[in-house]
């Protein structure tokens, strides 16, 4: 039986959850795959880079981070001073998973005349190996920047390193490295979806397979999709991304018409990322009243992955004001 079981069953939870981050002087930060009730409580939510950006920049003694390891892990990084925990030290990710640093550091000194590029979603270990850190919403930005003779490694997903690939005429050596979720999209089932719903654009991550991408007509980060299904004229957006940004959208948006792309079966069930519902209501409780799970990082490595996070940000596109955003839970 878990801790969480053990809860009074009686408990607000959000009203607790207040009172310990006021009393902590804690952030709350979310992402937009995170279960809609994480979402409606966070201070912040947004994508990997507004989180990073948010993480670097917070007053807070301490960073409550609703994601997966990875993203804490970066704001360990850019704010090492502060304690940053995460509810569940099991939430890792699949493309982390797939980029084992033993292995990338051998792949890495293969190649002396490539510039490494790594996308975000990845250990500490795999960024201190890194030149410059990526996330999808600046990676186009940031490799428009670099000279075009300059060799590249991109790492660890292979769809996102071939979407900039093709879109920006780039030769780039890619990791092989997918995401679980995005690659469970099917092709077949979103075509008979797009025929049962004539005229319904669909809005992807560039994370997804080729095959999926071909049909898109918009692709980008999760906050790039939200401001696309939020401000297009379309009454119903077919996308194509983890379904907790839904949440976002009909919040955003009550009168359009939201349907996640389906999977294999048919439906978008098998598309929520199991690593990020790890995190609950329960265990924020608990994580926020224990102070830990805590991120703890060999200081050598959080130096050295440090670097390409920051030159990351110093080469992103400017903020927009709108981006940047407090969601503040009840009675904060």
């Amino acid at each position: 039986m878990g801790v969480e079981s053990s809860l009074n069953p009686a408990m607000d939870l959000v009203a607790e959850i207040n009172r310990l981050r006021r009393e902590k002087n804690a952030v709350i930060l979310a992402h937009y795959y995170q279960d809609g009730a994480i979402q409606d409580i966070a201070d912040f939510v947004g994508d990997s880079l507004d989180l990073s950006r948010k993480a670097a920049s917070t007053d807070a003694d301490m960073i409550v981070f609703c994601g997966v390891r990875f993203m804490a892990e970066v704001a360990k990084i850019l704010s090492p001073e502060k304690k940053v925990v995460l509810p569940d030290m099991a939430a890792g990710c699949s493309l982390e998973d797939s980029c084992p640093p033993d292995d990338f550091k051998a792949f890495v000194e293969a190649h002396p005349d490539h510039m490494v590029l790594s996308y975000i979603n990845c250990s500490a270990e795999v960024k201190a190996l890194t030149d410059i850190i990526v996330t999808s919403s600046n990676a186009e930005h940031i490799v428009s920047q670099l000279p075009a003779d300059q060799k590249l490694i991109f790492a660890p997903d292979r769809h996102l390193g071939g979407y900039l690939s093709r879109k920006l005429g780039r030769d780039m050596l890619l990791w092989p490295g997918t995401c679980i979720v995005h690659e469970r999209f099917s092709e077949k089932e979103l075509i008979k979806l797009q025929a049962r719903h004539p005229g319904a654009p669909v809005a992807a991550h560039p994370e997804c397979p080729d095959q999926i991408i071909r049909h898109a007509d918009h692709v980008g980060s999760t906050s790039s999709i939200l401001k696309f299904c939020t401000e297009t004229d379309a009454e119903t957006i077919i996308v194509a991304t983890e379904p907790g940004i839904i949440h976002q959208m009909e919040k955003a948006a009550p009168e359009k018409t939201f349907i996640g792309a389906p999977g294999a079966d048919g439906n978008c069930s098998c598309n929520t990322c199991p690593f990020m519902a790890l995190n609950t209501m329960d265990k924020l409780y608990l994580c926020l009243k224990a102070e830990g799970p805590e991120i703890v990082l060999d200081e050598a490595t959080r130096i050295r992955a440090e670097a390409p996070l920051r030159r990351m940000l110093e080469m992103s596109p400017a903020q927009s004001p709108a981006k940047d955003r407090t969601i503040v839970g009840a009675d904060l």
